[in-house]
């Protein structure tokens, strides 16, 4: 509803300029500066997950009632995965993982292997195009089905949780969601770990001001992400942090 009024403000704003340009020999640089405003205000609001702008994400939850953090993983299952999975084993740490469907094709035994292991499993859509923010609602909604349905076919599970590549949330993600029937999970502790190379910076990143019931976002796709994890899992110890997975962090099902 905002977002409506957001945008019936801004062509009523542009009409206007238009025709004060043809009218009253306006300067042309109001339309431009209306039409940048507009773009740059919705690059904003679908970058920004945490705004819940477009729908309801689960971010974190600071009245969680144990001194705990949740860990979440996207872009698996990869060979990586599995000496995450071992990690996670060695430290009694639960999470979750966000596949890409193409990825669970590739390594249905990894995929299988992070269910068994009592991790949860959520949907990364099934290619992760880079193209996320210009797909049209049908072709959103039909890279989340699809990733579903492998899901369904790999491991006998209904999905109930989504997490948007690149955190990316627009209107048509709206629309392809409520077909799709998806809670959105989010975070609120990124580390840019995909493209910062850094172990110490990306460890700094999560570590300060970490608080109870924050969700921290890494990647199982690096090799990387392996020791960051365990020096993670140390420190994390250390500050008398517990780890849960994010359903429960949340109080919310997993699955369908």
């Amino acid at each position: 509803m905002i977002y409506k009024l957001i945008k019936i403000l801004f062509i009523i704003a542009g009409i206007t300029s238009i025709a004060f340009y043809f009218l009253n020999d306006w300067p042309v640089w109001p339309i431009f500066v209306i039409l940048l405003g507009y773009i740059a205000l919705i690059l904003v609001l679908s970058t920004n997950i945490q705004l819940n702008f477009f729908v309801k994400a689960y971010h974190n939850n600071p009245g969680f009632s144990e001194n705990a953090v949740a860990l979440s993983f996207d872009d698996g299952p990869t060979e990586e995965t599995l000496e995450i999975l071992d990690i996670l084993d060695r430290h009694q740490a639960k999470a979750a993982f966000f596949c890409i469907g193409r990825n669970i094709e590739k390594y249905p035994e990894i995929f299988k292997e992070i269910i068994d292991r009592g991790h949860i499993v959520g949907n990364h859509t099934f290619s992760h195009t880079r193209k996320m923010g210009f797909l049209s609602s049908k072709t959103i909604q039909a890279e989340i089905e699809k990733c579903d349905e492998i899901v369904r076919q790999t491991a006998g599970l209904n999905l109930n949780l989504f997490r948007p590549p690149f955190g990316i949330i627009n209107p048509k993600t709206k629309r392809a969601l409520e077909n799709t029937g998806h809670k959105v999970m989010g975070w609120n502790k990124r580390p840019y770990d995909a493209i910062t190379k850094s172990p110490e910076k990306i460890i700094h990143r999560i570590t300060r001001d970490l608080k109870k019931g924050d969700l921290i976002l890494l990647h199982d796709n690096m090799p990387k992400t392996a020791p960051i994890l365990e020096q993670l899992l140390v420190i994390l110890k250390q500050r008398n942090f517990r780890t849960v997975r994010p359903d429960k962090l949340f109080d919310i099902h997993a699955y369908n």
